[in-house]
């Protein structure tokens, strides 16, 4: 997801295809190929977050099994930190 104005942008990652270390398990099947294609994503990740901090997003990766309340708390406090405040905004807090 993201949030243009307050260049928020938000991950939830599958715990198998992006390396959860708490409940990514390797495969049986064919795993020089998953394990691969795992750390891939995983570099990926890293790399996608770096370029999209040096651009001056705010980065929010969440796991697949965070409880979405949680997540979705953790999002409107951030969405609403870096938000850009309108004129009328302004005005009702002076």
């Amino acid at each position: 997801m993201v949030f243009r104005p307050a260049k928020v942008a938000v991950f939830i990652d599958g715990c198998y295809w992006h390396g959860c270390p708490e409940h990514y398990v390797p495969p049986k099947t064919n795993p020089g190929y998953w394990s691969d294609k795992v750390a891939r994503n995983m570099a990926r990740d890293r790399d996608t977050n770096q370029h999209l901090k040096e651009a001056g997003w705010t980065v929010l990766r969440f796991w697949e099994h965070e409880a979405s309340a949680e997540c979705a708390a953790r999002i409107t406090a951030e969405v609403t930190k870096r938000r850009p405040r309108t004129t009328s905004e302004h005005k009702q807090k002076e």
